[in-house]
């Protein structure tokens, strides 16, 4: 991938004869006590006493040959109050919200589905034709009242399904019902938009086995770190999460028995 223009909210690249953009939705501030080791216990070195963990909140865009414009995720909207950047963020991008017509969701967290409606109430994506979701998200995609309008738009999709030109599902369980990843080849690179796999880069990278509180099954988490780690690093996949540090878009590097990760730009 060539990046063609970097800024604090997005990051422009190039890959073949696809776009690629990284798109920022702003950030949350989450309790440190959430990182946990092995044994379930807080990790101390997360960051100051009482002071929080700033996690980046990352969209992804891809445009490319015949493609109408797709989006992975789509933010948090106005879930909080340090979400819903993403429609200006989208402008600075030179996107316009009216050319994506697939959503591809990763799972049914509200910082990742929320963006579907601007903080002021507003479609954010007019022409939408589907919304691939991986199936065992489904129903919690339906108990958000103000998504309710978008049920008809949901493509249940699973493990290996296309969900738009050269972007397939992967399943990446442990963090929520049915989370998936998407892989992503432009005959050029490969591409993993991950998800949940990373909230703490600055960690976990160094130690994998760090899990986060809101992980639903954290041993099979841990287990889908270390193999996505492993795999991208072989592999010189690029990888993509919701949210690493800002660019949100990078690779993992081996870093002895650990791993270091090598954002793009």
């Amino acid at each position: 991938m060539i990046v063609t223009s970097h800024s604090n909210t997005v990051l422009a690249g190039t890959s073949g004869a696809w776009r690629v953009w990284s798109l920022s939705d702003g950030h949350l501030d989450m309790p440190a006590t959430l990182l946990h080791d092995p044994q379930d216990n807080p990790v101390p070195q997360a960051a100051p006493a009482g002071a929080p963990l700033r996690l980046s909140v990352n969209c992804f865009a891809l445009a490319g040959p015949g493609v109408d414009g797709v989006l992975i995720d789509s933010g948090g909207g106005g879930w909080a109050p340090t979400l819903g950047r993403l429609e200006r963020t989208m402008a600075e991008a030179g996107i316009d919200p009216a050319s994506i017509t697939v959503l591809a969701l990763t799972h049914s967290h509200q910082d990742h589905v929320h963006g579907l409606v601007t903080p002021d109430g507003r479609v954010l994506f007019p022409n939408l034709k589907a919304i691939g979701i991986p199936e065992a998200a489904v129903q919690g995609f339906l108990t958000e009242a103000r998504l309710a309008q978008f049920g008809p738009l949901l493509k249940p999709i699973r493990n290996g399904d296309r969900v738009a030109d050269r972007l397939r599902a992967v399943a990446l369980p442990g963090h929520a019902p049915g989370h998936t990843g998407y892989a992503f080849d432009t005959g050029e690179d490969r591409f993993l938009f991950f998800g949940d796999v990373v909230h703490v880069p600055a960690l976990q990278f160094g130690n994998p086995a760090f899990t986060w509180g809101y992980d639903d099954d954290q041993p099979t988490a841990r287990a889908t770190r270390l193999k996505v780690f492993d795999d991208t690093a072989e592999a010189g996949t690029w990888i993509a999460g919701a949210h690493l540090g800002w660019p949100g878009i990078g690779r993992v590097v081996r870093t002895g028995e650990a791993y270091g990760y090598e954002p793009a730009g």
